[in-house]
């Protein structure tokens, strides 16, 4: 069989339509040959014997009226030139894939689904004798009926995401078959999915097939535009604002010629959604098609007889009006008005029936509505005046008793409309049936209004009585919480503690019982607040406050929920606390929540979690302030040391606030009480020293040790500082040589030199023990480093040394560079004691041999780099630190230059500005020995 393709034919506009009266004359033949076509011209004369339909197939037909609109304007061309052009719809109309994704999930389904495709020939039926179909009618049709895959396809007992992927399958088929052109199965494709539409054998799932089959409609329709716009666009692109004056006659056929297959499709629902799919084609033929085509297809839908079929069909055609000319509403209040006619069909007994064998009740039945309704309904509203909006409403109370679309029409208008005439929705509420309908739902679609517009101020309280008189009566947990918790936040926006504290008891009251609540749990989530919103942020103020509060935290028994629960209390807590607290209630529930999630954290909790759980409690931490109730403060920390002991960044955190209090307590009491005020400031450093050996970083604890030394040494307690100090020094041997830094192992060599940096510069201020002698935590600290196991081909050591010179020369000094208030340095204990000073020079002599044994060391190795690197540290600390008129020292400085630049490694650029520095040197007072030492330095490159 030859394969048959929808491209463009030749066709006389004026002359021709599949619908008009059969009655032929003559017949062109098209170009090539079809299956099933005749070459030959035919004669005929016969009339079609009455029936039903006759009526169109009198010429008049809506297909006819648009072809002959092909060919002239209509006579008002002059009034709708006037009117504005399609506008695109704004962000602030929701669009219909965020909806998408809503209907799948909600309407959903365990019993099995079928999909039954029938795409063979029918050609062999009999034809009526009173009936003569022309040649290009019958060849359309038998392009409609013939496919070669030609056979029924019935895939039965699937369940719901089977469907859904045998849908998308069939999606992915007709982008395969377009792709390669093979148009007309394309077609066959959505015609035989849209066809689908019309089952309801499983009623419950039927707004989710709507949303799976209308995805093919889509493809279908953006195909189809999209290669027409391509035959459009040689040899420039067509605009987007193309008039029908830019589109050439060889678009127009072919756009004319699916026109014309979609109108021979036999079925009415089929044919509607296949033609509405390419709405938009119509752009192409006529400025006017769209705005005629759209009250025909209304008008089209009327034909259908389920109403759940049909209020979905007006729901597609609505949402492709939106997107092709959403100025014009006519057709969408006529869909609408429509959808009102057909309400009483949904009580008749042929839906009764059909609900009793699929043993569905009627409320259920009611829900399958509300996306389409409430779809149509946002259409309308949208950027509607309120004269339109006060009319539906009043259309929508003549009704009576229709739960179902008040509760649309509350979900599709504007809050702030629905919100205003809140009082006037509760009576409408009152007078529908709680049978058809429950009211629950009614007043949940009210508070999702007025949890985005305020109500006028007088109604307030009787809105929340009378809406919640019907939810807590409500006897299902599930539907009380989906109803209550859309109400709390009303609640808390417009009223006191009080009412919240009633609201969070009814809950509690509500789902405790039988452990409802664990059925609940994302609904209960929603009624703590978790969005960064400063309306969210009060009402957790509120909650915190109640003594309901922690019963209503208690529901949540499965952890990893409860966990959750409590980390977005604390995000939205730490986010929008400006001030610190105090307040015992919040304190005592802040408390509780990080308990849980401290308690939590077991072995198997990774350590990205245990990061996060920690910075939510230190952040809590911080917000904590007793003023100047210092004791309280400590008082705090030690009960949240023995709280979050299996955190150490809470830890870590405890122990830097601790010192922060120490340190502002000593300014704070400046001058008063000072023994009350020694006395906590030993406390703090008592509560530190125990802290920090329970940290397993050792770097933690190094930095910490040192800190906490720091702190002690500034509030006068010298023994706390000494005992810190000697802590930190030893635990050096204990530091590991490689730590592991964001997952990554690394050296510690260059942490331990950081610190043993920092340490070196607070020993200055450090004043000797009486019972320990000279020196004795310099001399402990290099004790350490010279036991300690340094890496293999290190100069770590070494490095150390030279760094611990600076501090010896600063020593030696009659005034040291800095001090501590109240705090007698070794400065004040010796007083230039030439006993104390012969002692630094001995040490000085010991570092400095050590230091050239080891550049001998590399001399021998040929490590000539990390010798010359060294040898002009040390130059540069002889140069800064030392007496170099001692001609010992000279004649050293001078061979540690040349040794740096003996293999002309040391860069040049440094040596320059060094060389220039010296020289300034030599011009100031009492360093005129320099000028005979920077004659022998000289510059080497190398060699």
């Amino acid at each position: 069989n030859q394969r048959c393709g929808l491209e463009a034919a030749l066709v006389d506009f004026g002359d021709y339509h599949p619908l008009k009266p059969i009655m032929v004359t003559d017949t062109k033949t098209r170009r090539g040959t079809r299956k099933g076509s005749t070459s030959s011209s035919s004669s005929s004369s016969s009339s079609a014997p009455p029936d039903p339909l006759s009526s169109m197939l009198d010429g008049t037909d809506p297909l006819s009226m648009f072809a002959a609109a092909s060919a002239s304007e209509t006579p008002d061309l002059g009034r709708r030139k006037r009117e504005k052009e399609e506008e695109a719809v704004g962000p602030d109309f929701e669009p219909w894939s965020l909806k998408r994704g809503e209907i799948l999930a909600r309407f959903t389904t365990t019993e099995k689904l079928s999909i039954n495709l029938f795409m063979g020939s029918d050609r062999g039926k009999a034809t009526s004798q009173g009936s003569a179909v022309s040649e290009k009618v019958r060849t359309r049709l038998e392009e409609l009926d013939d496919l070669e895959e030609g056979s029924q396809r019935e895939l039965l007992n699937l369940s719901q995401q089977d469907y859904a992927n045998r849908i998308e399958e069939l999606n992915q088929s007709l982008k395969e078959a377009w792709s390669s052109d093979q148009k007309v199965k394309a077609l066959k494709i959505v015609i035989q999915c849209s066809k689908l539409l019309s089952d309801t054998s499983v009623i419950q799932f039927y707004p989710s097939k709507f949303v799976l089959i209308t995805d093919i409609l889509d493809t279908f329709g953006r195909l189809v535009y999209d290669r027409i716009w391509t035959m459009c666009s040689d040899p420039r692109p067509l605009p987007d604002n193309f008039t029908v004056e830019d589109v050439n006659d060889t678009a127009k056929e072919t756009c004319l010629n699916w026109f014309y297959k979609i109108a021979s499709i036999r079925e009415l629902l089929p044919r509607l959604y296949v033609e509405a799919a390419i709405l938009k084609c119509n752009r192409f033929l006529n400025k006017s098609a769209i705005q005629e085509t759209l009250p025909r297809l209304t008008a089209m839908i009327r034909g259908i007889g389920d109403p759940l079929v049909a209020a979905y069909a007006r729901a597609y055609l609505c949402r492709v009006g939106m997107e092709v000319a959403p100025h014009l509403k006519d057709s969408l209040n006529r869909n609408f008005f429509d959808l009102l006619g057909t309400f009483r069909q949904i009580s008749s007994e042929n839906v009764r029936a059909q609900l009793v064998l699929q043993m569905v009740e009627m409320p259920e039945y009611l829900t399958l509505y509300s996306p389409a309704i409430s779809w149509i309904l946002q259409c309308i509203a949208y950027r509607a005046p309120e004269s339109l909006l006060t009319e539906m409403m009043e259309r929508c109370k003549k009704l009576g008793n229709n739960a179902l679309l008040l509760n649309s029409v509350m979900r599709a208008f504007r809050p702030e409309f629905v919100a205003a005439r809140a009082t006037d929705f509760i009576g409408m509420i009152k007078d529908c049936d709680e049978a058809g309908f429950p009211k629950h739902l009614l007043f949940g679609s009210l508070g999702r209004s007025l949890a985005s517009a305020d109500p006028p101020e007088s109604e307030r309280l009787t809105i929340l009585n009378e809406a919640w008189k019907v939810i807590t009566k409500v006897r299902s947990p599930q539907d009380y919480i989906n109803c209550a918790e859309i109400w709390v936040e009303f609640t808390c926006r417009h009223f006191t503690k009080r009412e919240v504290n009633t609201i969070l008891a009814d809950i509690i009251k509500h789902m405790t019982p039988d452990r409802a609540f664990e059925d609940a749990y994302p609904q209960l989530q929603t009624v703590i607040p978790v969005q960064s919103v400063e309306l969210h942020f009060q009402f957790l103020l509120f909650s915190v406050l109640q003594e309901r509060f922690l019963p209503f935290l208690d529901m949540f028994q499965k952890d990893s929920v409860r966990v959750e629960v409590c980390k977005s209390i604390m995000e939205v807590f730490i986010k929008h606390q400006v001030e610190l607290t105090r307040d015992p209630v919040i304190l005592n529930a802040m408390l509780h929540i990080c308990k849980t999630m401290h308690d939590s954290v077991n072995a198997l909790t990774l350590e990205d979690e245990k990061r996060s759980l920690a910075l939510l409690i230190i952040g809590f931490i911080r917000m904590v302030s007793f003023g100047r109730d210092f004791e309280q403060q400590l008082s705090f920390c030690v009960e949240a040391r023995a709280t979050f002991c299996n955190l150490e960044p809470v830890l870590v955190q405890l122990i830097h606030t601790v010192n922060q209090l120490a340190m502002e307590t000593r300014r704070v009491m400046r001058g008063n009480h000072s023994r009350k005020t020694a006395a906590f400031v030993r406390a703090c450093a008592a509560y530190s020293f125990i802290t920090i050996p329970s940290l397993s970083s050792i770097f933690s604890r190094l930095s910490l040790y040192l800190l906490s030394g720091q702190v002690a040494l500034a509030n006068q307690c010298l023994s706390q500082a000494d005992a810190f100090l000697k802590a930190a020094v030893s635990i050096l041997p204990e530091v590991p040589r490689s730590i592991s830094v964001e997952g990554k192992l690394r050296s510690s060599e260059s942490f331990l030199l950081d610190f043993i940096n920092s340490f070196l510069a607070t020993l200055l201020v450090i004043p000797d023990h009486p019972e320990h002698g000279v020196l004795y935590l310099v001399r402990g600290l290099l004790n350490m480093v010279q036991d300690y196991t340094w890496e293999d081909n290190s100069d770590a050591k070494v490095r150390v040394y030279i760094s611990a010179l600076p501090l010896l020369a600063a020593m030696s000094q009659e005034t040291y560079l800095y001090s501590i208030p109240k705090v007698d340095s070794n400065e004040t204990l010796y007083g230039g004691d030439p006993k104390f000073l012969s002692e630094i020079n001995k040490l000085c002599e010991t570092l400095i041999g050590q230091i050239l044994d080891h550049l001998k060391t590399l001399g021998r190795d040929e490590s000539t780099r990390r010798q010359g690197a060294l040898a002009f540290s040390l130059f540069g600390v002889l140069l800064a630190h030392s007496d170099l008129r001692n001609n010992k020292l000279s004649q050293l400085a001078v061979n540690l230059w040349n040794l740096s630049h003996k293999h002309g490694y040391c860069e040049t650029r440094t040596s320059v500005r060094t060389l220039e520095f010296i020289k300034h040197q030599t011009q100031q007072p009492d360093m005129a020995h320099l000028s005979d030492m920077v004659q022998r330095l000289t510059l080497q490159s190398r060699t």
